[in-house]
């Protein structure tokens, strides 16, 4: 495994692929999330709807971690670990880029155009980014 920048790992942040979010039930238990995701200016953004248990955890503790890797055989993988920001999505702009990202242009804005205002979280912190392609034979 080589240790690499984000900007190695070439198109990976931008698959249609879930991120798994980690996050802190009250009992400290961890919750794993698949989540939809944007990864810009060196941190993730996702979308977490009004009201979701996701939002609890946040308030009580914002410390996550959040991870995206290819499936299957060897691969890259993006993790990063640190605090989340909640951020209201009022004006649906994220919850849009979202959700045509996911689902296409014209079934994304059909989507997008359902959705109330919401709210996603900024997530940035300690960044660790991993290739596994050199032990490919």
């Amino acid at each position: 495994m080589t240790y690499r920048t984000v900007e190695e790992l070439g198109d990976l942040p931008d698959q249609r692929i879930n991120a798994i979010l980690a996050t802190r039930r009250a009992d400290d238990t961890v919750l794993l999330s698949p989540v939809w995701f944007l990864w810009r200016d060196g941190g993730f953004d996702i979308g977490i709807p009004r009201g979701d248990p996701k939002l609890t955890h946040l308030a009580r503790d914002p410390r996550v971690t959040i991870l995206i890797s290819e499936n299957g055989g060897v691969g890259r993988g993006l993790e990063v670990t640190g605090t989340a920001t909640v951020i209201d999505d009022e004006d649906r702009e994220v919850g849009r880029q979202l959700s045509v990202k996911y689902l296409g242009e014209r079934v994304g804005n059909e989507y997008a155009d359902r959705l109330g205002p919401g709210t996603y979280v900024r997530i940035e912190g300690r960044i660790r980014a991993w290739d596994y392609a050199d032990l490919e034979t």
